[in-house]
């Protein structure tokens, strides 16, 4: 069924003599389009789109939800004039493909192409980035109230998926633009879905506005009476619209909106151009902020997507396999699997093991543990702060939490992470996925600082597994011990070195473990980095030279002993790291090193450059930053063959010194 309405969608597009979207390069050519025109663009641009994305990949249900909502807010208002501030960037590609970027859909996601999400410095159209979500209201007010100062004239407009009104920060913005009371429109694209099934009280408030029989029965008779008057049909429906309003207002709680100072509109459908446009067009004319509830289908025009809008959240690209491929090669099963099933098998021998997710349920790896244990399985919604709070309260009763969020995510937590569990000696468990360069997501999704700001935390045990086997040791390390937070981080990648039927073991916090030994240059490698250094020294021996590597899974605390012994024997050492080297692995073992007055040689640390990393895929990103196998061998080369080193690590060595003490 798949590729069947993959082809149909496919040859829509191609078999159209003229077609509309072919015309439209900008919002201003909307501008001469009749609303039956608009509905017969919106049908190419769904057909374009799948066409593309099932092709390359990419983030998909999301977008098909809001081909007729994107297409009407530009046709409606003046852009880039007038500001769209969408939430998140899953939305975001119908947007792209009518703000003249339609023929580079075809690089979204790829390496120096599209980014799969909103960016400035992409078009002019984007005028906010958005890769998390719940901060397009917050930001939208930030614009409206600049425009007031600067005497401008335009207006502003953010769109927040439900999914996105489950996270705090929504609700802040909605307070405070609600007394500021100025021009700002939002429009909830209401589609009762985020990556994961919404949850909580917003969800189910929103569903009641929408499924209100009382209100819907009442409408649709009223406005049946209008169609049987002979005359002044139309005066009458204007008291009628003010009845409709008044009724909304007493049997549904719509006045959440009114008290926070917003005027509710809605609910309208999100599919219908004939509702949609006119709605938009009177709600321009309205100053002061408003709410307008529309109603979308999450994969909408996409039978499967509409099915099973979780799993067509995003596609990969259509398998390509030839005649001669027969047997599809096994690959190894990915960290995110390995936790999860080892946390499922632990949580069986200790019941007092809870999982909390925050609306990352799949991404986390957490659907499998959620269907062995319900009623210890915990979706938070897009509200990072609270998990970890949530957490520790668990903990300071005796319970074990377990929080899994992705690096990048747990960064809008971290005072959370400080006040809540570390301050409060709370043994939380933090599972970092993500971590690292996570491929084509990109700079809002890449988790390079968390060795660095989980480092910082006093009594944290902060960890990076170099296999699955580890991660199960790690995972188990953590559960065995009651007296610290404890981090465990690992990427979007699949394992290696995975034993069948592993008996995890308890490690000893703090413990390194030699891999090889040699002399001169000892490699002190960090999580995906051990796999690749010893690639490295295995390329060097060679060449003649034999390193040691030193898999230093526990990143705090460092593992003192080991540490003192390389730095005696081996005249250089090299720290390697996927994560930022302000403040990270290599940071810390200068510090330790210059404030014990511990002689050593040459230290030139290896990480991820101070900057943001572009989205391409991890082996490309990898090398680009110096931290392939190869990129490690000619570092290490340098260091052996010549004193006078390239220019990037003395960059690197002076950045290292610097920040110790």
């Amino acid at each position: 069924m798949h590729e069947e309405s993959i082809d149909a969608q496919h040859q829509e597009v191609e078999s159209a003599e003229s077609t509309l979207l072919a015309k439209i390069n900008c919002p201003d050519d909307l501008k001469g389009l009749s609303v039956q025109e608009l509905a017969q663009l919106c049908t190419e641009i769904r057909a374009y789109f799948v066409d593309v994305v099932t092709s390359i990949g990419g983030h998909f249900a999301s977008s098909l939800g809001v081909v007729e909502l994107t297409t009407a807010l530009h046709y409606v208002f003046d852009t880039p004039k007038d500001k769209l501030i969408w939430d998140v960037g899953h939305q975001g590609y119908v947007h792209k493909i009518l703000t003249g970027r339609k023929e580079e859909l075809t690089t979204i996601r790829q390496y120096k192409g599209l980014s799969g999400f909103l960016k400035r410095s992409e078009s002019t159209y984007d005028t906010f980035g958005a890769g998390h979500a719940s901060t397009s209201v917050s930001a939208a007010l930030g614009f409206a109230v600049a425009r007031d100062l600067q005497q401008d004239e335009h207006d502003v407009v953010a769109i927040i998926g439900d999914g996105a009104l489950t996270g705090g920060l929504a609700y802040e913005a909605l307070n405070n633009a609600g007394s500021l009371n100025k021009n700002l429109i939002v429009v909830l694209n209401d589609n009762q879905m985020s990556i994961s099934p919404n949850v909580g009280a917003i969800s189910r408030y929103l569903t009641e506005i929408t499924t209100d029989p009382r209100y819907n029965r009442a409408k649709d008779e009223i406005w049946k009476l209008t169609e049987k008057m002979p005359f002044g049909k139309r005066k009458f429906r204007k008291v009628v619209r003010r009845i409709e309003e008044s009724l909304k207002s007493l049997m549904v709680p719509g006045m959440f909106f009114e008290e926070l100072g917003f005027r509710y509109f809605g609910p309208i459908n999100g599919h219908d151009l004939n509702e949609l446009v006119p709605t938009l067009q009177r709600l321009r004319t309205l100053s002061g902020p408003k709410v307008l509830h529309v109603l979308t289908v999450k994969g909408k025009g996409v039978d499967y997507a509409e099915e099973d809008c979780v799993k067509f959240h995003a596609v990969s690209p259509q398998a390509k396999q030839s005649a001669g491929d027969k047997k599809a090669v096994k690959k190894p099963p990915s960290y995110n699997k390995v936790f999860t099933d080892a946390l499922v098998e632990q949580s069986r021998r200790d019941h007092k093991i809870v999982a909390i997710t925050a609306a990352m349920a799949e991404g986390t790896g957490l659907v499998e543990f959620q269907k062995n244990f319900p009623k210890r399985f915990f979706d938070v919604g897009i509200a990072e702060g609270h998990a970890v709070t949530f957490a520790a309260g668990l903990a300071a009763e005796g319970v074990r939490p377990c929080v899994g969020i992705y690096s990048t995510f747990l960064q809008r937590a971290f005072d959370h992470v400080i006040h809540d569990v570390a301050l409060q000696h709370l043994p939380v468990v933090f599972t970092l996925d993500r971590a690292g360069l996570c491929g084509a997501d990109g700079p809002t999704h890449h988790g390079t600082f968390d060795l660095s700001y989980m480092s910082t935390i006093p009594g944290m045990i902060v960890t990076a597994p170099r296999d699955g086997d580890e991660l199960r040791d790690l995972l188990y390390t953590a559960f065995r011990q009651e007296k610290h937070a404890f981090s465990i981080r690992y990427p979007k990648d699949s394992c290696i070195c995975l034993t069948e039927d592993y008996e995890p073991r308890e490690l000893r916090i703090g413990s390194w473990e030699y891999l090889r030994t040699g002399a001169n240059v000892a490699l002190l490698s960090v999580g995906t980095m051990v796999d690749s250094a010893m690639k490295s020294a295995g390329m060097l021996a060679q060449r003649g030279y034999n390193v040691t590597v030193v898999n230093c899974r526990f990143v705090k605390p460092l593992d003192e002993r080991v540490l003192r012994e390389v730095a005696a024997r081996h005249e250089h050492l090299v720290t390697i790291e996927e994560n930022v080297l302000s403040g990270g692995f290599g940071s810390q073992v200068a510090q330790y090193l210059h404030k014990e007055k511990v002689e050593f040689g040459t230290l030139t640390p290896i990480g991820i450059p101070d900057g943001f990393i572009e989205h391409g895929s991890r082996s490309i990103l990898l090398d680009n930053v110096g931290l392939s196998p190869e990129k490690i061998h000619d570092t290490v080369l340098s260091i052996l063959e010549n004193d006078n080193v390239s220019e990037s690590v003395i960059e690197n060595k002076k950045t290292i010194v610097s920040q110790a003490p």
